[in-house]
């Protein structure tokens, strides 16, 4: 079974994971902000991820903590139950529409993290949420999961529909890049490791 399970506990957040990148698109999250509940219940769906996310975090003075700290916990699941990666496709992209909205998703598993994110929200809130926070998770994500990720927002219009593109966009570039090649043999790397 390819699953990571990860208890991160600061003086600012404690946050579950528990990731499984061979089930059924099931989400049982609960991070206090409930826009997030909704983008990572979607992510579980469009992976077909069985995903479980909790998290307490300091809400009262912001969402930078938690936000940030779900995107650690995420990325060290990943990596986690990606073991030492043998067989599996590494690359996926993802062209994904969302009404009005149109983001590419494109990443490497290459143990590598980088981030490009050309996004530019139309609204600078969702609710009380601060749409900046959105890099923050992704960056985190993207270090602790030693991904090379891109998100590029090619069109956009209501800001809900922009980051809904995003999540569902990076559900289905990363389910095809953790997916299994039978073609693969070990590590797809000339280098022998990821």
């Amino acid at each position: 079974m390819r699953t990571g399970e990860i208890n991160r506990n600061t003086t600012e957040t404690s946050i579950y994971v528990k990731w499984d990148l061979d089930g059924t698109g099931k989400g049982e999250i609960d991070t206090g902000i409930p826009f997030m509940d909704h983008m990572l219940t979607l992510f579980a769906r469009h992976g077909g991820f069985d995903l479980t996310v909790h998290a307490q975090g300091d809400l009262e003075v912001d969402c930078h903590h938690t936000m940030e700290d779900i995107g650690l916990t995420m990325g060290h699941a990943l990596t986690q139950a990606l073991g030492m990666k043998e067989g599996i496709r590494r690359y996926g992209s993802f062209l994904l529409p969302m009404d009005e909205s149109l983001a590419l998703v494109a990443l490497d598993l290459s143990g590598r993290p980088f981030l490009v994110y050309d996004v530019e929200p139309p609204a600078e809130y969702i609710r009380d949420l601060d749409t900046a926070l959105f890099k923050e998770f992704f960056t985190a994500l993207s270090v602790k999961g030693g991904i090379t990720l891109h998100i590029r927002m090619l069109s956009s219009g209501e800001v809900h529909h922009v980051f809904e593109a995003i999540f569902k966009g990076l559900a289905r570039a990363l389910a095809e890049a953790v997916s299994i090649d039978e073609r693969v043999q070990g590590v797809p790397s000339t280098k022998g490791v990821l």
